[in-house]
């Protein structure tokens, strides 16, 4: 039964000839898509530390390689110093010591090149195999890989020094290489992003139009890994190019120094009897190692592309 009240409410304001205000609709909440995140404070703060946090070192480095060895203890470290000598600092560090800085650089991209170019290389053959081949003993090698990346390097490098030295490898650039060219958390990364990269469709479609297993790999598969195979040469890069404690155990003769060695014995000369203290040279040196890998990070991040399969496969 309906009340009064309520059917009498309209006729009731049309007598009186007063019309009563609509109610308001509550304003719709703000939609947030992946494209529109809501935007957070706290998290806009944090990552506004960590970047402070990463940047600061890099401005240290930065101001300190226009100082003189004299303005590096007399000027405020955050900032310029009345005598710029950034140019006359590089010219130095490239000559200082008839050119040895040139000779580790050398040395540290042959390191880079071979090391983690092999590295890379091999991460790629592992992972794809493991992703997309069936064979006995598949889980163990998993469980290898797994136990292999919670060891550190560290660990292993008395180890390998050990057996090195037992075959006449110290001393020698393959004392650095070869170590270099095993990376656990490479074959890793490639066995994940293979196992999603390479639709089981689009090899298939290459087997069933007559092609090898090789010219699959190598025509199919290894352009949709691109981006994986990027990461992983990127971390193998970073982590050859900054290698300082295989280097330091195996390496004894000055000219097959990477820089890492070579500017801590720049820094180290000067608590040495009659050395000169060259710490605007160690500090430019630091300057000129951190370049390259800026530069590659820049050159090659374009590669970081997902959904490279996306339309390959005709459903």
């Amino acid at each position: 039964m309906t009340s009064p009240a309520t059917t009498a409410g309209p006729a009731a304001a049309a007598a009186d000839g007063s019309a009563r205000p609509a109610p308001k609709l509550r304003a719709s909440r703000r939609r947030h898509t992946p494209g529109k995140p809501r935007r957070s404070v706290l998290l806009t703060v944090l990552t506004g530390l960590v970047l402070l946090y990463s940047l600061v070192p890099l401005l240290w480095l930065l101001f300190s390689a226009t100082k003189t060895q004299e303005g590096l203890a007399d000027s405020f470290g955050l900032w310029f110093d009345a005598d710029f000598a950034l140019f006359g600092n590089i010219a130095d560090t490239f000559t200082y010591d008839d050119g040895v800085f040139v000779r580790w650089l050398l040395n540290t991209l042959l390191y880079v090149v071979v090391g983690a170019g092999g590295a890379t290389f091999l991460a790629v053959l592992g992972g794809y195999a493991l992703a997309k081949f069936e064979f006995p003993g598949r889980k163990a090698v998993f469980a290898v890989v797994i136990g292999a990346v919670a060891v550190p390097g560290t660990a292993l490098a008395v180890p390998t020094f050990l057996m090195f030295s037992e075959i006449g490898l110290t001393n020698t650039p393959w004392a650095v290489i070869v170590p270099s060219l095993i990376s656990p958390f490479g074959l890793y990364l490639m066995w994940v992003f293979a196992t999603e990269a390479i639709p089981a469709e689009l090899m298939e479609a290459a087997r069933i139009d007559g092609a090898g297993e090789a010219r699959t790999f190598f025509t199919v598969a290894l352009p949709l890994l691109a981006p994986g195979i990027v990461t992983v040469l990127l971390f193998s890069m970073v982590t050859t190019w900054n290698n300082y404690f295989l280097p330091l155990i195996m390496i004894k003769d000055p000219d097959w120094f990477p820089l890492t060695l070579g500017l801590n014995a720049w820094n180290s000369q000067a608590q040495t009897a009659g050395g000169e203290a060259v710490f605007n040279l160690v500090v430019t040196g630091s300057l000129l190692t951190v370049v390259p890998l800026i530069a590659a990070f820049l050159l090659l991040q374009r590669y970081w592309q997902s959904g490279l399969a996306a339309g390959s496969v005709k459903e």
